[in-house]
């Protein structure tokens, strides 16, 4: 296991970097434009604009590496993302935050897909299941960290602006340091709704609500946090609360889906957030360790709905097809996410900030309408026609290169094999 490792951890260090820096940055900007009186809408557009920069990133890096090869594009990659941190420091005003956190979030997917490009490359079929779990490990403990670094200072000054700054490159070095052999192209896809509907409605829909539900709870959380009077500390820990409970919980949920309908998986799991949205909404409690718990409850099924509905669409999924159907979903939970941040910003300035949950309830209950309206419509899947299901990481995190890395071995070997083919048909051919 160690001998697997030690190769990889030069790109190991490089994205626990790259995500430790993002979650201070991603923690640091709510949190300080609600103390200089930004409003809740101003800050919902910074959830809008990072998941723009982030599709669009997982969209054109492949062409930007395939001109200017691995090492370049993730220097400029972790580069323009240490300015754009810097930039946010120098301009404090919503006109310059928005569109330097979609600049923000084009450098973050791409360089995490050039992370993981090389992972991909370095993994044999056999060890990708453990190197997968290490890496989404590296990046959950760096993306906690970041945000609890936030408990050791004052929000209102510069030192977690150049913090994040100064790890963003930081993360240059391993991977230009290391002698590991660049890889392959990364990894295309396109956005292929009516072939991701045909496979799976349920996915398609199912993935935009939660899309919209989880960017809303990312972006906005600290505000909320803040707005009822949550200290520094307290605001670090209700953001990272919901992300452990979430990795935590993905185990038992993923072992039930497996045994049961995928979807009635999926509205249990709705429904239990739906009540942690109403407790949040109506219940006023302001207690910390109350709205800790609530926050453990409500992030231990929202973030584990993603890996439940990409499992479900590739059960209904052709052979092989595991990367593009599941890079396909993460291109529809970004456009959920580009439109959730923003009306969760636009209701908690109109109504109070405690209705960031009545976005979220909203989009839990028209999941499970939906999902009930296809149990009605179209069978289960037999439980020995199922594909294995696989933990994931935070989807907002995720690139099509996640979806490479995670791909089961048996896609894998397949692919594989067909390139031995062509390379054995090449050489009979030259003979």
């Amino acid at each position: 296991m160690v001998k697997s490792i030690l190769p990889l951890a030069a790109l190991l260090l490089g994205s626990a970097f790259l995500v430790f820096a993002g979650g201070v940055n991603g923690l640091i900007l709510p949190v300080r434009g609600d103390v200089e009186g930004f409003t809740a809408t101003s800050l919902g557009l910074l959830g809008t604009g990072w998941a723009l920069g982030f599709i669009a990133g997982c969209l054109r890096t492949p062409k930007l590496v395939a001109r200017v090869g691995h090492i370049r594009a993730f220097g400029a990659m972790c580069a323009l993302a240490s300015i754009a941190v810097l930039l946010s420091l120098v301009l404090i005003t919503p006109w310059v935050w928005v569109p330097v956190r979609a600049l923000s979030g084009f450098c973050f997917a791409g360089a995490a897909m050039i992370v993981e490009s090389w992972l991909n490359e370095r993994t044999d079929a056999a060890s990708r299941g453990r190197i997968f779990g290490i890496y989404t490990m590296v990046n959950l403990t760096a993306t906690t960290a970041g945000q609890m670094v936030l408990t050791l200072g004052d929000a209102r000054g510069f030192f977690f602006f150049v913090l994040a700054a100064m790890v963003y490159c930081l993360a240059l070095l391993p991977t230009a340091i290391s002698a590991t052999s660049t890889p392959k192209p990364l990894t295309q896809v396109s956005l292929n709704l009516r072939g991701l509907w045909k496979n799976s409605p349920i996915a398609v829909f199912a993935i935009l609500m939660v899309g919209v539900s989880n960017a809303s709870f990312g972006t906005l959380a600290a505000v909320y946090a803040s707005r009822i009077g949550f200290s520094i500390d307290q605001i670090a820990l209700f953001a990272s609360v919901p992300i452990l409970a979430g990795a935590a919980s993905q185990i038992p949920v993923g072992i039930t889906s497996d045994k049961y309908d995928r979807r009635v998986v999926l509205i249990v799991i709705a429904a239990i957030a739906l009540v942690a949205d109403a407790l949040f909404l109506f219940s006023g409690a302001t207690h910390p360790m109350i709205i800790l718990a609530l926050s453990a409850l409500f992030g231990a099924t929202v973030f584990a709905m993603y890996p439940v509905i990409v499992a479900h669409a590739n059960d209904h999924a052709e052979p092989g097809a595991f990367i593009q159907v599941s890079g396909g979903l993460l291109l529809v939970f970004g456009i959920g996410s580009i439109f959730g941040p923003t009306l969760a910003g636009y209701v908690m300035t109109s109504f109070g900030a405690s209705y960031l949950f009545a976005v979220t309830g909203a989009a839990h209950v028209l999941l499970i309408l939906f999902a009930v309206l296809r149990l009605k419509l179209r069978p289960s899947v037999p439980a020995e026609d199922k594909v294995a299901f696989q933990a994931q990481p935070l989807a907002r995190g995720s690139t099509p290169e996640t979806a490479a890395l995670a791909g089961d071995a048996t896609e894998l070997d397949s692919e594989q094999a067909a390139d031995d083919t062509t390379e054995t048909s090449g050489s009979d051919s030259a003979r």
